[in-house]
């Protein structure tokens, strides 16, 4: 009987951590946030048009389905994980030059 007990114990460990690996992008997912914030307010500002702004959500969410892939089997690798910081570098930037390029919504 006590011979189990040590065994379960490193199971529930085992499996603890498997959770924790297949939730494990907190940092993608905080930033993902703030992107979403970020075109947000270039659309109440007026900085963004509509056509900007389709095009900047489309790219958050090709960002999503990646997490997504990534996390499917339970764990997000190394090389997924930087795969999916080097297209929020690029959706980070595209967000930057579009709200700061000379277009502007159209006051209604």
């Amino acid at each position: 009987m006590t011979l189990r007990t040590p065994f379960a114990a490193i199971a529930l460990a085992l499996l603890a951590a498997t959770a924790a690996q297949a939730q494990g992008t907190p940092r993608v997912d905080e930033r993902q946030e703030r992107q979403e914030q970020r075109i947000d307010e270039g659309v109440a500002n007026g900085q963004l048009t509509k056509r900007e702004t389709r095009r900047l959500e489309a790219e958050q969410r090709v960002i999503d389905r990646n997490e997504q892939r990534a996390k499917a089997d339970g764990v997000v690798t190394k090389r997924e994980r930087a795969r999916l910081h080097s297209l929020q570098n690029g959706a980070s930037r595209d967000i930057r030059h579009q709200k700061h390029d000379a277009q502007a919504r159209k006051a209604r």
